[in-house]
């Protein structure tokens, strides 16, 4: 079973923004959430809200996981200074 990736507007604005070095290891990091977002490696839950976070070097995904469509639901790419805030 495979999950469906879908960008909210701001991330997809942030992936186009990167250089395209960055952005290919980023879109891999996330094409690898597909087979078990759960399981896959760097992925942690956000502490004191919902969704959780890929770690691709200096940069972080944070998503949010729709179980009953299967859809990892990618919010924010932003690099770990600002990621948090």
């Amino acid at each position: 079973m495979t999950w469906r990736i879908a960008y909210e507007r701001q991330a997809k604005k942030s992936l186009d923004a990167l250089d395209p070095q960055t952005r290919r290891r980023v879109l891999a990091a996330i094409d690898g959430l597909a087979a078990d977002p759960r399981a896959a490696s760097n992925v942690k839950p956000l502490q004191g809200q919902p969704g959780y976070r890929l770690r691709v070097g200096d940069w972080r995904v944070m998503f949010a996981l729709q179980d009953d469509v299967l859809t990892v639901l990618v919010i924010r790419i932003a690099h770990r200074r600002e990621a948090y805030r």
